[in-house]
């Protein structure tokens, strides 16, 4: 099979996995595999209460490190959380060499059981949800390199989108459309090939100033520019490569004074979700734009499938940063943190430098 193929086939088996989490082991076996790792895990943690899953190859040993008190007392997840970068990291992008050997937890449980080295990311999501994925690669393979974690991050979108879903899911999978999505605890709607709504849940009807309903069993977003970015989205489903920067299914929702307010993400149905919600094509959610942990930078990737570069960008700008100032600090062009720009409205749906300033602005963190 070609290599976009198989990449796309991974990208169906992801978003498989937000609502049938038996799937979860094997594609963290195929994560792995893609960087030379023994296996992956999955950890879900909100309102001080865990969820995990893990690649069988790394059942027995996971289940110490959680049982055992290892998870807890990690510094690694501190890391990532606090390390304002929205992308995988590797020990040495955190830690120097002195510090890993110093580890007690390296030393109690990873070198013990031939482990040593990861790639992993945090995604402090806007609902309160924290998300850990790790790919636990064997000592005498040694440190992760970039090129690896460079393909770990085009999958990483996909990967937060799904894992959202399966998060708020207890990584348990759904037993009905109706009761997954009075479950997610988000406003949702489910929409089939043609845009029409085949299900949608109570939460949606308290956006009533946001969302439009329409003739023929439709939805349309009150935000003029959010719903071109929708539609627009729409017939790329179906189509999405993780190197391709077409396809954008996270976008912010202005309220009435053109503020954010909300983010749209759009979750193609794949595989055997269909068994679950029949006759559908795509799951509409709408999250909260604030969170009271999540850094910055991590945020608005979150919300807008933004690279680490544009991020960079966007929280200069949100900062009140100049163009001149952005590109001094990172060491590059002004024009190609124009270009950076460029690529910042359109995938958040802004037309102007001082409007996506503003809407960035109002991206709070409480």
């Amino acid at each position: 099979m070609h290599a976009d193929a198989l990449q796309n086939d991974l990208i169906d088996r992801i978003y498989e996995c937000s609502f049938v989490p038996e799937g979860w082991p094997a594609v963290l076996d195929e994560l792995a595999s893609l960087v030379q790792a023994r296996g992956g895990q999955l950890f879900a943690v909100r309102d001080k209460v865990m969820n995990w899953t893990t690649s069988a190859s790394l059942t027995e040993v996971f289940h110490q490190y959680v049982s055992q008190g290892y998870f807890a007392r990690c510094g690694r997840k501190v890391c990532l959380f606090s390390n304002h970068q929205p992308s995988f990291l590797a020990e040495q992008d955190y830690w120097t060499p002195e510090q890993i050997e110093a580890n007690e937890i390296y030393r109690e449980f990873f070198r013990p059981n031939g482990l040593g080295w990861s790639a992993s990311t945090g995604l402090a999501m806007p609902t309160q949800d924290n998300i850990v994925f790790t790919l636990e690669r064997n000592l005498e393979r040694g440190p992760m390199e970039r090129e690896k974690i460079d393909l770990l991050n085009a999958l990483r979108p996909h990967l937060a989108r799904a894992a959202l879903i399966a998060a708020r899911l207890g990584l348990r999978s759904a037993q009905g459309a109706s009761d997954t999505l009075a479950t997610m605890g988000l406003p949702a709607v489910v929409l089939d090939e043609d845009g029409q709504v085949v299900l949608a849940n109570d939460l949606m009807t308290e956006l009533q100033d946001m969302l439009h309903w329409r003739a023929g069993n439709r939805v349309a977003l009150a935000d003029g520019q959010a719903n071109a970015m929708l539609w627009a989205a729409w017939p790329q489903l179906k189509e999405s490569a993780p190197s391709s920067g077409e396809s954008i299914h996270s976008f912010v929702l202005r309220g009435k004074e053109g503020l954010a307010a909300k983010v749209v993400h759009v979750l193609p149905i794949r595989r055997a979700a269909h068994d679950i919600f029949a006759r559908s094509y795509a799951l509409l959610v709408i999250t909260p734009i604030t969170a009271r942990k999540a850094p910055p930078v991590e945020l608005l990737r979150s919300l807008f499938d933004l690279t680490v570069a544009e991020a960079r960008v966007a929280r200069g700008l949100a900062g009140g940063e100049s163009l001149d100032d952005i590109a001094a600090s990172g060491a590059v062009s002004r024009n190609t943190v124009r270009t950076q720009l460029q690529q910042i409205l359109e995938k958040t749906g802004c037309t102007r430098q001082a409007q996506v300033t503003a809407l960035l602005s109002n991206v709070s963190l409480q």
